[in-house]
């Protein structure tokens, strides 16, 4: 299937980000959020980056949900290692070639791209100002999941370097190091801006646009170009379709995928049976989030309530919440078995809860804040008996 283009998207964030956008302060760091597998690393990668190279812009790009197991610290300065080393390389190279045996870079020591950010490497501002000082060319470090950085003390720590990093480099009247981060939960991101603890105080979150009616009429004209028999697709049902599916692209040409091969018996239209395909989807997700519900204790039933109720409020152990806790299971509930609620949350595969390296806690997917409105909306909540 070929990949959907969204180069206008691409070219208003590229604007804003080296600060030729008539409002706005997205030069000093752009937030995104868009909901898990909506296509948002895909444009990150596919649209962005090149667009910002065609701009003569060197991009770091890093994806902290890659690999979990690894510090979010560690992961940002090894994509900072990588960009860096084919430039230290040719630095090298001329100083080599003019006779010169020690190089360093703008004054410093050689950079040993293997220990940047640790104690006995270069900081990731030092490594930054190398990258654009050795390219000659601005830097757009983009970091992808980037509130998984809150779950450690080096990841925060790395955040507030790249702070600091931003605000060493630019002036006002030239833009050296553009930041964005981007995040499949709001509720988290916005923990990156909205305390004057947190590294980036002050900043805005904004909602990266999802794909629309335009997507659809790209995979409708991709279809007719196939099969002429289809011609015309109707596009209205396959949007409403693409909807029920939570604008995700995948589960949504998964399913066209299936109507349309040869071994499917589907009667009548195709766009219908993908129509039927994405109520069933819908129907199953919503079954299978209730049912873990259930599943849980009846003290991890409610500490999860409290949490998809309060949101960005939550606050596990105050007064009120255990009251909460305490009506909701019917017997007394303490702030120790609170807390062991929660870690047995976390605990869980997948785990339900997120916490970050200050003991803030969150639901780990969004996706069941809107499972969660929407029986609220249907005054099915909570959950009953199967």
């Amino acid at each position: 299937m070929a990949r959907f283009p969204r180069p206008k998207l691409a070219k208003e964030l590229a604007d804003a980000m080296l600060g030729e956008s008539m409002f706005g302060d997205a030069h000093n760091g752009l937030f995104l959020a868009a909901p898990r597998r909506t296509g948002k690393s895909t444009f990150l990668q596919g649209d962005l980056v090149p667009e910002l190279h065609g701009r003569g812009v060197v991009t770091v790009y890093v994806d902290l949900w890659a690999d979990q197991k690894r510090d979010p610290g560690a992961l940002i300065a090894e994509a900072i290692g990588k960009a860096l080393q084919p430039h230290l390389g040719v630095v090298a190279k001329a100083a080599k070639n003019a006779g010169v045996e020690s190089v360093g870079v703008a004054g410093w020591l050689k950079i040993d791209t293997s220990k940047i950010g640790k104690l006995d490497g270069a900081t990731l501002p030092e490594a930054l100002r190398a990258l654009h000082e050795t390219s000659r060319k601005p830097v757009a470090l983009l970091i992808d999941e980037a509130q998984h950085a809150l779950t450690s003390t080096e990841g925060e720590n790395a955040m507030a370097a790249l702070k600091s990093a931003r605000d060493q480099l630019n002036t006002p009247d030239r833009i050296s190091l553009m930041l964005l981060m981007s995040g499949s939960d709001r509720d988290k991101l916005l923990r990156l801006v909205n305390s004057p603890a947190a590294p980036f105080y002050g900043s805005s979150i904004h909602h990266l646009q999802e794909l629309d009616r335009n997507f659809i009429a790209f995979i409708a004209n991709l279809i007719e170009g196939q099969r002429g028999d289809l011609v015309p697709v109707a596009q209205d049902k396959l949007f409403e379709a693409f909807r029920l599916f939570g604008n995700r692209p995948q589960f949504f040409l998964d399913a066209i995928g299936r109507v349309l091969s040869p071994m499917a018996a589907v009667a009548g239209r195709f766009e219908d049976a993908v129509l039927v395909a994405a109520r069933e989807q819908q129907g199953e997700d919503g079954a299978q989030t209730a049912s873990e519900y259930r599943a849980l204790r009846p003290v991890e039933q409610a500490v999860l309530w409290r949490m998809l109720q309060q949101s960005q409020r939550f606050r596990p152990y105050d007064a009120e919440a255990l009251r909460f806790y305490s009506d909701k299971t019917g017997s007394s509930v303490s702030a120790q078995q609170a807390q062991n609620a929660l870690e047995a949350l976390r605990q869980r595969s997948p785990a339900l809860v997120w916490k970050s390296s200050r003991g803030e806690y969150a639901v780990e997917d969004a996706a069941m804040h809107r499972w969660y409105d929407q029986r609220v909306q249907a005054k099915n909540w909570p959950p009953g008996d199967a």
